[in-house]
């Protein structure tokens, strides 16, 4: 995982997968600049990429304060090399019970944020010929019910992705997806928080009713971005996926009609809960009001 002298840019760095990937990257030669929304979070995890690592309070919907951190980070560092478009929350329920303003916020950070990244950076990447690196997720794959928000942002994120990368190719800009399964972060934890959830998803067939340890995912998608690869897999066997996506919705949802009352009764005993889920989540919450 070579990094060596070159500047590598992460949104969402304040834990979980973010905080990982950035300090992969300090490890392996890089200079890291980490955004995210929580001060201190940021700060810790920056301490531990080492002293030439900075951080940048920055909320990834707003557009012009990253256009304002990119120019500071660019003004700091001289260059960026490579783009870790990674913040991103979710929370979960039917789209029936669900409530607008939580749906349209997990749009909002997880794919526009990562318009609103790409745009900010491409500047600078087109002049280091540099590297966009998308993370999406098994979601962007596999669309679940109870899950409409996060799997139609991850879905977006991958297309946006593959847009990118072919406008900016002569530019001699690279574009890379991570997709990751169930991986043991704060808003996976989160969401197993909520018993409905919790059930929904250790009912999944296996092996995508699994919780997957962080540092070796982390591990894989940190050698696929040094690499430059165009598609990045956390868990070995997610690519077999790419290959039968076509028939997923299908099997997905004849599962689904043998289990999905149950579920959906679970949510209502449950509460309903529309809440952001994770630690992540609370931050975007605060962030809005």
């Amino acid at each position: 995982m070579d990094f060596a002298g070159q500047v590598v840019v992460v949104t969402g760095a304040a834990r979980g997968l973010g905080a990982l990937l950035a300090r992969g990257a300090a490890s392996g030669g890089a200079r890291v600049a980490l955004l995210g929304l929580e001060p201190g979070e940021l700060a810790a995890a920056a301490a531990a990429c080492g002293p030439a690592a900075r951080w940048w309070e920055v909320d990834v919907t707003d557009g012009d304060a990253l256009a304002r951190a990119a120019a500071e980070i660019v003004e700091h560092y001289g260059r960026v090399d490579v783009v870790v478009a990674n913040a991103g929350i979710a929370t979960g329920g039917p789209v029936e019970y669900s409530d607008p303003r939580t749906f349209n916020k997990v749009i909002e950070v997880n794919l526009l944020g990562s318009v609103n990244t790409a745009r900010a950076f491409l500047p600078a990447l087109k002049r280091s010929r540099g590297h966009f690196f998308q993370v999406a997720s098994l979601a962007a794959l596999c669309s679940a019910p109870m899950m409409a928000a996060y799997t139609a942002s991850k879905a977006g994120v991958e297309a946006f992705a593959h847009s990118l990368r072919a406008e900016t190719a002569h530019h001699g800009v690279t574009v890379g997806v991570g997709y990751l399964s169930w991986t043991d972060t704060d808003m996976v934890r989160g969401a197993d928080a909520n018993d409905a959830l919790r059930v929904m998803r250790a009912g999944l067939p296996f092996p995508a009713n699994r919780t997957y340890p962080l540092r070796p995912t982390t591990a894989r998608l940190l050698a696929g971005m040094a690499a430059r690869r165009p598609h990045v897999y956390g868990q070995a066997w997610l690519p077999a996926l790419q290959i039968a996506r076509a028939a997923l919705p299908a099997v997905i949802t004849r599962h689904a009609r043998r289990v999905m009352a149950a579920h959906e009764a679970n949510w209502l005993a449950d509460g309903a809960s529309n809440d952001l889920v994770g630690a992540g989540g609370a931050a975007a919450a605060r962030a809005a009001r």
